[in-house]
């Protein structure tokens, strides 16, 4: 947590702060992050789009979006005393083995976004930031702070432009010139009077190519994204029933959704993460929807034991399935998966299947589930 100033005055007297930097990007590298820079906390231009976008509901039921107050955009305000924040990068692309785009609504296989393939990215980021602020207090002695990985109302998106590590483009995503959008994001909020990093500048000029792929139209003009419509929302954040008109376009996304990264020009230039805890497990990257569907939930547990996806719960995790299966190839296999979970214990789930099942009915014919 954030101590006093007073705490640090003699070692500031006797602080070089760009040296400092300079070592802080040093011990990053070494750490495994692929890129640090430092940014300040001003944030005013990113809380109006933040405010705007609140205003127009388009956080659907992640009201954790607009809690908080200020907290979000103003640092300081969330963690008193904040003066920098030291923001890190770290590719997560594990090495493909099968072509992405092609496993995109592919007939019988589910997709899977790339960030959640392997072990949950929060505690390895946490604990490599923690091991920074250790160089840096054995450096310059005690000083506040208090790292972040997706855990508090830190716009980290904000912050990562603002101190250079890339741009935000059209899709809402962070873009980096020479490694394209694959990459998690961290922040360690000190109050060091550091030296900051110019900010990046937008290199999306006049693409589109993530508007016109989003399956479901949830990029709504450039920079601004309804989440309400997005499947990474859709298949992970809400936790009621998925709206039947956005079903079919959810193809066989059943965790996330990387489609306006796959075909981002700028991820051309993405490298592979060298971190064996995003290599694959559970073959989850190119899984059949029916093996998957029959896990129970000792199951689910087990297998996605320190995975990111299991935060969603079982009950998440046959519903977003059940519609994958409605969009796949209809086969006596599929049918049969499906009509296996017509009785479960679950409203939910059971609505998603019938839904399926509809959708393998001959055209005219009227299901008598």
């Amino acid at each position: 947590m954030i101590m006093s100033h007073s705490q640090n005055k003699q070692a500031a007297q006797n602080t070089d702060w760009s040296a400092l930097a300079a070592q802080i990007k040093q011990w990053g590298a070494e750490l495994g992050f692929q890129q640090t820079a430092i940014t300040d906390t001003d944030l005013d231009d990113y809380e109006t789009r933040l405010q705007q976008w609140l205003a127009r509901d388009y956080h659907g039921d992640m009201q954790w979006m607009a809690e908080y107050g200020h907290k979000r955009s103003r640092p300081a305000d969330l963690v008193s005393d904040t003066r920098r924040i030291i923001s890190v990068r770290l590719d997560y692309l594990p090495e493909e083995r099968i072509d992405l785009k092609a496993l995109l609504d592919h007939p019988d296989k589910a997709y899977i976004s790339r960030y959640a393939l392997g072990r949950d990215y929060h505690k390895l980021m946490r604990k490599r930031l923690q091991q920074l602020a250790d160089h840096i207090q054995q450096q310059i002695g005690p000083f506040g702070y208090r790292a972040f990985v997706d855990s508090a109302p830190v716009m980290e998106k904000a912050l990562a432009e603002k101190a250079g590590l890339g741009w935000i483009g059209k899709h809402s995503n962070l873009l980096q010139r020479h490694t394209g959008s694959w990459f998690f994001l961290g922040e360690l909020y000190t109050d060091l009077p550091l030296p900051v990093d110019e900010p990046a500048s937008n290199h999306c000029g006049t693409c589109q190519a993530c508007i016109d792929v989003c399956p479901t139209k949830a990029i709504v003009e450039p920079y601004v994204v309804d989440a309400r419509r997005c499947i990474s929302y859709l298949t992970i954040e809400l936790k009621g029933s998925i709206p039947v008109a956005l079903r079919k376009p959810m193809g066989n996304r059943i965790y996330g959704c990387d489609d306006c990264q796959l075909y981002c020009p700028w991820n051309r230039f993405a490298d592979s993460s060298q971190e064996p805890d995003f290599d694959p497990r559970q073959r989850l990257d190119e899984a059949q929807l029916v093996e998957l569907f029959q896990w129970d939930e000792e199951t689910f547990n087990r297998n996605l034991e320190g995975s990111a996806i299991r935060r969603i719960g079982h009950e998440r995790w046959l519903r977003n399935i059940a519609v994958a299966l409605g969009n796949a190839a209809t086969s006596s296999e599929v049918i049969a998966a499906l009509q296996a979970r017509t009785d479960h214990p679950s409203e939910l789930v059971r609505e998603h299947v019938h839904w399926a099942l509809e959708q393998h009915q001959p055209v005219g014919k009227e299901s008598s589930s």
